[in-house]
């Protein structure tokens, strides 16, 4: 008997594969990217649907791990974080598990990305000033035996985009 459940590359868990998400469903997560605490109700008036329904395709959409979670937008800078960085990594070949999980430890790490190109890693941090950034980059990251070479580049000015869902996929 064939099994259901397809085998997921990062870590030892297995989930189910992605059920393909109606109209409904992407206007429901437009609405919640936009506003995280909209209500079911309000959420339920706005695509046309009960309230049942709509929390029923909430949970779904929690459960099936497409909303991943709902979080507030910090401005980084007010919350005394006033140095940004984006610090590009090469590392030694096979061990992004382990470089991920001590970059995932590090104070002020907002975004871990494994990609390709002439570095391996893209790594954003928020800081509370460029001694603080210094501290982390000569001493936390460059320490990591796996990391072979780091770049860092300043972030000046951020925009933040509204991340609403495409429902074109693009």
């Amino acid at each position: 008997m064939a099994d259901e459940w397809e085998p997921v590359p990062q870590g030892d868990d297995r989930i189910a594969p992605p059920r393909p998400l109606d109209a409904i469903d992407r206007d429901i997560l437009r609405i919640l990217q936009t506003d995280g605490r909209a209500s079911i109700r309000s959420v339920a008036e706005r695509v046309h649907v009960s309230r049942a329904n709509a929390y029923a395709r909430i949970n779904r959409l929690i459960d099936d791990g497409v909303i991943r979670g709902f979080s507030a937008r910090v401005d980084h800078e007010r919350a005394g974080q006033g140095a940004s960085a984006y610090i590009t990594l090469k590392i030694v070949q096979n061990s992004w598990r382990t470089v991920r999980e001590q970059l995932q430890a590090l104070p002020g790490a907002a975004h871990i990305a494994l990609v390709s190109g002439d570095f391996d890693v893209l790594l954003l941090v928020h800081t509370a000033d460029n001694r603080s950034l210094r501290e982390l980059v000569l001493t936390r990251i460059q320490a990591i035996p796996e990391v072979l070479s780091t770049r860092t580049l300043l972030v000046f000015e951020e925009t933040d985009l509204d991340r609403r869902f495409a429902a074109d996929g693009v």
